[in-house]
């Protein structure tokens, strides 16, 4: 039974939850959709507008910036009724069509409703967005409209629009008119920085007004298209971005789609509706990968995240290590190029650390937020090490493990001295920047670490999935030592891995819980709370085949399993609050976790299980995108997933979920040295008869694969592949 939470004067209960998303800036739901590209994104209405709402989150964005926050279409002073907005399956282009409300002619004569067919196509392209509006007259007369548009820009920062409040800014510098065919207009930051919208349009506009409205007259003859187009160009201090036409935009964004599509094999399955779901998920990760000097990198979610994260990149890596190991070497490469090198407290950073996140924008500049090079996560480090290792077993590229070789030893010199606070053997954290982030795990929310009388933690921190983390990493690095030859170093981890192995399952296991604890406390007292955290565990290997058993028949109680996944927190906790960031909550990302965990200790039914839940639950979502998260309430019958109001969707992480549940169920793995392909007691949902894997990467050679579900759910694989050196190998 709930008791009232006790709370003593704890510095991390009394303090402000700095960065959290404020409620007033929920954006997804029916009425928004959401299109980006590397830097840039928008969040439009459904008939392509963008409204000033007060506390509204729509706009086009750029580098963290608000750069329009108004878009108003018009004909004859009026808003066109809305007949349908989509976004198309490739992710690139929101597609309106619009329709005239019913108008009179000076000579009185009555235009009928729906006679006037507006169609909008809208994209971003890294610094730009397009619009091309057709407009065609189905009347058997010519007609003259009025078409006006109102851009507008208030350049807010992505901080201050999702809540946070600032004492001060710069100054918005209004709207000019260089010419009939151009306007812009800017702001001067208190950064001293100069951020600028320009738009460039096909054909000039009539007149023009003073808050960015200007109008155009289009004499429409039947049946014929009349088209506007403009681009907007966001631009910082004076920088030029490219000037193009809509096509040639297009042209340029479908290209640089195509080039990351490449990193992915064709997936289809008996299921349709499974088959989109992955499609979708395809595109949405493609539309996050980002290019940078040392390759792709997926930003983490749009709108609060459109940025590299360590841990999201490391993620969403493993996630499609299997199926696109490309990703998780690009990943590693970028993050190796950024790897902190100093001790520097303002930003949490230690030599040999994995950056958390990265920002641009006014707030960054001024210091307001820290983020511009922020390092304060306890678990990218270990994850890193993990990335690299898992990515060597699925690839054998031992010239990119050479490469970032010295960042490996760097990050195992960090989980060792800067780690591990105080040398009991676990890695712990304490936030040391003054504006950090109080908690560094996954779970980063103020209030996500706290005991089961409902009072925080205090630091230093020992998350259990961060012991984990660790001990996966020293075996990889045990084993890649091993290959290069530094026989002592090999040893060392191992051993290290063992004794840590046996330590975290003396103190971290809990007999009357039945599950791992969350955390040690800086007392080194338990916080004997049932979490998702202990499940993902299961993914590093480092849980007893006994204790392993008994989590999982913990983690499908109805308490922690709410039909749609596993809570982040169980419903019994005080803290519990299915509406939560983090207490309650269910995460697609970290249900995939789990369930390759129980697909590699061998339950392969329950990940199964958490498969099919996913599954279902992209049914209820719009364009079948698993959103960042949703609220953990039991499920009802006839009834989706409870959204939760300011999840991130498209987010990294969460679309690529798909491919690590299919992984957890089919238990494949690629042997480069032996040349195998083994499958170890796959199995497919109910859902499922077949899944059809097409130019799956095996060492430079495209391979086809064919997973089906024969009589008493047996499974089996065919392939076309006819390399004799090669072996197929099924463990029933």
């Amino acid at each position: 039974m709930k008791t009232k939470i006790q709370s003593e004067a704890n510095e991390s209960e009394i303090e402000m939850a700095e960065w959290f998303i404020s409620e007033s800036a929920a954006y997804v739901d029916d009425r928004t959709h959401v299109l980006n590209h590397y830097d840039t994104f928008g969040i439009l209405g459904r008939s392509g507008d963008i409204r000033s709402f007060k506390n509204d989150v729509q706009g086009i964005y750029n580098k963290d910036t608000r750069y329009v926050s108004r878009l108003e279409l018009k004909v004859n002073g009026e808003r066109p009724r809305l007949l349908s907005s989509t976004i198309k399956e490739e992710n690139e282009v929101l597609s309106i069509d619009l329709a005239s409300h019913l108008t009179e002619e000076e000579n009185g004569v009555m235009i009928q409703r729906e006679m006037i067919h507006i169609h909008r196509s809208q994209f971003v392209l890294n610094g730009l967005f397009h619009e091309k509006i057709d407009f065609v007259n189905h009347n058997i007369a010519e007609y003259q409209i009025e078409v006006s548009l109102e851009i507008d820009g208030d350049f807010k920062d992505i901080f201050e629009v999702r809540g946070m409040p600032r004492d001060n800014r710069g100054t918005v510098l209004g709207h000019k008119y260089p010419d009939d065919r151009h306007l812009e207009f800017s702001y001067v930051g208190l950064d001293d920085v100069v951020r600028k919208s320009a738009i460039e349009i096909n054909r000039s506009y009539d007149s023009c007004e003073a808050k960015g409205k200007i109008c155009f007259g289009l004499l429409l003859k039947p049946n014929v298209v009349e088209s506007l187009e403009y681009s907007i160009s966001f631009q910082e201090d004076g920088d030029t971005v490219q000037s193009m036409g809509f096509q040639d935009a297009w042209g340029l964004l479908a290209s640089h789609l195509e080039k990351s599509n490449r990193y992915f094999p064709d997936i289809e399955t008996s299921n349709e509706q499974f088959t989109h779901w992955i499609n979708r998920s395809k595109v949405d990760l493609v539309s996050l990968m980002v290019d940078t000097p040392t390759g792709k990198y997926p930003y983490a979610g749009v709108p609060w995240y459109n940025t590299a994260f360590g841990r999201d990149g490391i993620i969403t890596a493993l996630e499609t290590l299997w199926l696109a190991p490309d990703l998780s070497r690009d990943v590693l490469l970028f993050l190796a190029a950024h790897q902190a090198v100093e001790l520097d407290e303002s930003k949490d950073a230690e030599p040999g650390k994995i950056m958390h996140e990265t920002r641009g924008g006014e707030m960054v500049a001024l210091n307001e937020v820290p983020f511009k090079w922020y390092y304060g996560t306890i678990d990218a480090t270990p994850l890193f090490i993990v990335l690299a290792g898992e990515y060597y077993a699925r690839t054998e590229d031992i010239k990119t493990i050479k490469k970032i070789w010295p960042n490996i030893l760097k990050a195992l010199d960090w989980i060792n001295v800067y780690g591990d606070l105080d040398g009991d053997g676990f890695v712990e954290y304490r936030h040391k920047a003054f504006n950090g982030l109080t908690n560094q795990g996954w779970k980063d929310s103020f209030d996500s670490i706290f005991h089961a009388n409902g009072k925080l933690a205090d630091p230093p921190i020992a998350l259990c999935e961060v012991q984990a983390y660790v001990y996966c990493a020293k075996l990889h690095v045990s084993r890649l030592a091993g290959v290069l030859g530094e026989k002592q170093l090999a040893e060392t981890c191992r051993q290290e891995a063992k004794v840590l192995k046996d330590n975290f399952n003396e103190k971290f296991w809990d007999k009357e819980l039945e599950c791992y604890v969350l955390a040690l406390d800086g007392e080194k007292q338990p916080c004997r709370v049932k979490s998702s955290n202990a499940g993902q565990i299961l993914f590093c290997g480092i849980a007893d085949p006994g204790k392993a058993k008994k989590l999982v028949n913990t983690l499908l109680k109805p308490d922690m399993f709410c039909g749609w996944g596993i809570r982040t927190i169980s419903s019994d906790e005080l803290r519990y609050n299915p509406m939560s960031y983090h207490n309650g909550s269910v995460w697609p990302h970290d249900v995939a976790l789990i369930a390759d965990g129980m697909g590699k200790y061998g339950f392969q039914k329950e990940a199964a299980m958490l498969l099919n839940c996913l599954f279902e639950a992209s049914l209820f979502s719009p364009l079948q995108r698993l959103p960042e998260l949703f609220c953990g309430m039991d499920r009802r019958k006839g009834e989706g997933p409870t959204s939760y109001p300011v999840a991130c969707s498209p987010q990294a992480w969460s679309v690529a979920t798909v491919f690590l549940l299919l992984k957890s169920v089919l238990q494949i793995k690629i042997n480069i040295q032996k040349k195998e392909v083994l499958f170890r007691k796959p199995m497919l949902p109910d859902t499922l008869k077949y899944v059809t894997i097409r130019n799956l990467n095996l060492d430079g050679q495209l391979v086809d694969l064919e997973i089906s579900r024969h009589k008493n759910n047996m499974v089996g694989v065919n392939w076309n592949y006819s390399d004799s050196e090669w072996d197929l190998t099924i463990v029933k």
